[in-house]
């Protein structure tokens, strides 16, 4: 008994020292990426809107933090909860609001936003930030969004993120999506090439350190290795995007 004390009484009052964190990106200093932030934060006309779900900010391998550190201040604005807006949104209501305001999102009435007018146009352009069930629950339960002008991307872009697994084949993360919409209405490839270089930092330090290549669901259900059943949800999601690239791909012709 006398031992047990003992050894209790030798456990430091003090909590063990954590590991150094980066000032910027508050990530462990040895699992930083800000070396892959561009040299100069990127000033667009336009500003990117993301509504978060809480569950998004929990995710240790995030790329939103990435995008708003890229970005000049007040560039990407960051809301977070389950509908929008709320009492605790500050201005979040007038920024929806304003005529001038899209929503990136795959709706049948959503147009290219490339064809938005871009001559000095400035545009508040919303991202639901979560998972597909996630975005689609956001969507349904904020009335507000319905009213917005839905915009979507057409690109032949593939995710950098490949240590993490997407639905589909045309699936970009929110770093990604958000750098194209802003390459696309800004007719500027700097914002495709450059805010997109800490995530490849981030794939490149997991996969230095066992992480594997990850493939689409969309990928391994086509090439009969996804290991679960197909839910009536991911099926509808594969067959919806499968006709969406018919559509463009016979409308190219």
């Amino acid at each position: 008994m006398d031992e047990v004390w003992e050894d209790l009484s030798n456990i430091p009052a003090d909590p063990p020292e954590m590991r150094e964190l980066c000032k910027d990106c508050k990530r462990p200093a040895v699992v930083c990426w800000c070396s892959g932030l561009p040299p100069e934060r990127l000033k667009p006309q336009s500003t990117i809107i993301l509504l978060q779900h809480p569950a998004e900010e929990k995710r240790c391998l995030r790329t939103a933090p990435m995008l708003q550190l890229g970005l000049a201040d007040n560039k990407c604005l960051i809301y977070k909860g389950k509908k929008f807006p709320q009492p605790r949104h500050e201005a979040l209501e007038n920024i929806l609001n304003q005529p001038n305001t899209v929503l990136l999102y795959p709706s049948k009435t959503a147009i290219d936003i490339r064809a938005l007018e871009s001559n000095n146009e400035s545009y508040n352009i919303v991202l639901i930030d979560g998972t597909w069930p996630q975005a689609k629950a956001i969507y349904a339960s904020s009335p507000i969004l319905h009213k917005i002008k839905q915009v979507k991307l057409i690109t032949s872009s593939t995710s950098s993120y490949i240590i993490r697994t997407q639905p589909t084949e045309g699936c970009l993360s929110t770093l990604e999506t958000a750098a194209e919409a802003l390459s696309q209405l800004e007719n500027d490839p700097k914002y495709r090439e450059q805010l997109v270089q800490p995530l490849h930092v981030l794939c490149q330090y997991q996969l230095d350190n066992g992480a594997v290549t990850h493939q689409s669901k969309e990928f391994l259900i086509k090439t009969k290795t996804y290991p679960k059943l197909i839910g009536k949800r991911l099926s509808k999601l594969l067959q919806s995007t499968n006709d969406c690239i018919l559509k463009e791909t016979m409308n190219k012709h």
